[in-house]
């Protein structure tokens, strides 16, 4: 079995994140996993770069993260696959498959809806996933659906209430939406739970995974952890 984060912020990228990618991965590999997606906050949300730096910069800054976490993990012996957490106003999507290059070449779509550039996103073969569709936070004014527009729901995240989590499992059941798990981790080691995906065999890449989901053919995990001291 094979056992995979599919939800994970880091340092210097996220803003707040509390924990940098090299002790994150660390951490990761001592608790067994065989990769994890690095899915920073982008562009559209809480990055920890100046608004006003040029487009191409942030995107370099953005990826750096991932960048550096395959190398990391190339020495630990842990995976590390690419992701993108994309937000409006609290309301928060995972894309998986689009690479740094297509983000490079692809600058409109910050001047996009979200309901126009999700599915643009699907259209140029990303699995686009609604995160912890229920979450309620002073943040957010109210909680936003967007079934016609992503492809999957986040059921299990690990830093919500299981009221939530129940709530986006009958949101994923009532559209017939696939649906993923994950921890959302912004602690690193420091984190309370674990949540993601288990598979029979390795998974080999970004499209990999998408087709896993898409198939249904991973199981879902949820555990307590305990922080070390």
């Amino acid at each position: 079995m094979y056992k995979y984060e599919t939800h994970l912020h880091t340092l210097p990228v996220s803003k707040c994140a509390k924990s940098f990618v090299d002790d994150t991965l660390t951490f990761y590999a001592s608790e067994g996993y065989d990769g994890v997606f690095i899915t920073n906050h982008f562009l559209d949300g809480n990055i920890n770069i100046d608004c006003d730096v040029p487009y191409e910069e942030k995107i370099n800054f953005y990826f750096s993260d991932y960048e550096n976490g395959v190398e990391i993990g190339k020495k630990i012996g842990l995976r590390v696959f690419q992701g993108v957490e994309m937000s409006y106003k609290g309301t928060d999507f995972l894309v998986y498959g689009l690479d740094k290059q297509w983000y490079l070449d692809h600058p409109e779509i910050m001047d996009m809806e979200k309901s126009t550039e999700l599915p643009y996103l699907m259209e140029h073969g990303a699995l686009v996933v609604q995160a912890h569709p229920y979450r309620e936070a002073s943040y957010i004014d109210h909680i936003r659906l967007y079934p016609r527009c992503v492809e999957a729901v986040e059921v299990i995240n690990g830093n919500r209430k299981p009221l939530e989590n129940d709530m986006a499992a009958a949101y994923a059941s009532a559209y017939g939406l696939c649906r993923t798990a994950g921890t959302d981790n912004h602690q690193g080691r420091a984190t309370r739970h674990l949540a993601g995906m288990i598979s029979d065999t390795p998974i080999a890449n970004e499209s990999d995974f998408i087709s896993r989901v898409r198939a249904g053919s991973m199981e879902l995990f949820f555990v307590e952890h305990t922080p070390e001291i």
